[in-house]
């Protein structure tokens, strides 16, 4: 299940500590882990902190991976482990809110101030809904949606059927355009 590239980074990182082999797992799965993190947590700054925690987790960890599945799919199980850990000290701490900064649409220089404006509340409306979506169905869509992943893939990471997953995308899809259409 684990693919070659994959296997000669884990066993490059076990058996010499190799920086290189640090580095190119990281860069081969960093955007990956950074999306599951920004969909958990809704700001850009903690998913950023999150992904450093995971690929600390991760390459701390390296040896006790069985390679029984896809690395993919245990940086998934540990990323979601970490944001849902993120998710529940900061409810502890104090009642979960989106972050305000919204850095991509920002930075796109073509938009004048109202556009700006309009763009930034449209996404961190859609953040929001999409925090407030059960666990399942906001997996099933971020991953279908953001990550372009097959059902097949999907079915591997989350461990449901390829017709449950079709229900769940299609009821986050539904929940998301009515409230989204309500605010629009």
């Amino acid at each position: 299940m684990i693919d070659s590239e994959d296997k000669n980074i884990i066993e490059e990182y076990i058996t010499n500590g190799s920086n290189n082999a640090a580095t190119r797992l990281i860069r081969k799965y960093e955007k990956f882990v950074f999306a599951i993190a920004l969909r958990y947590v809704a700001s850009y700054d903690d998913a950023e902190d999150l992904t450093q925690e995971v690929f600390i987790k991760v390459l701390n960890n390296l040896k006790k991976f069985k390679q029984d599945s896809s690395l993919k799919t245990w940086l998934y199980r540990i990323t979601v482990n970490a944001c849902i850990t993120f998710v529940r000290k900061k409810k502890i701490t104090s009642f979960f809110r989106l972050d305000d900064n919204s850095d991509v649409i920002k930075k796109q220089k073509e938009f004048s101030p109202e556009q700006y404006y309009i763009a930034d509340e449209l996404e961190r409306k859609f953040l929001n809904e999409l925090t407030k979506l059960p666990e399942k169905q906001r997996e099933t869509f971020a991953l279908r949606y953001f990550d372009n992943l097959s059902y097949e893939e999907i079915s591997q990471l989350l461990g449901t059927s390829v017709g449950g997953l079709k229900a769940n995308y299609f009821q986050a899809i539904k929940k998301l355009s009515e409230k989204l259409k309500s605010e629009i």
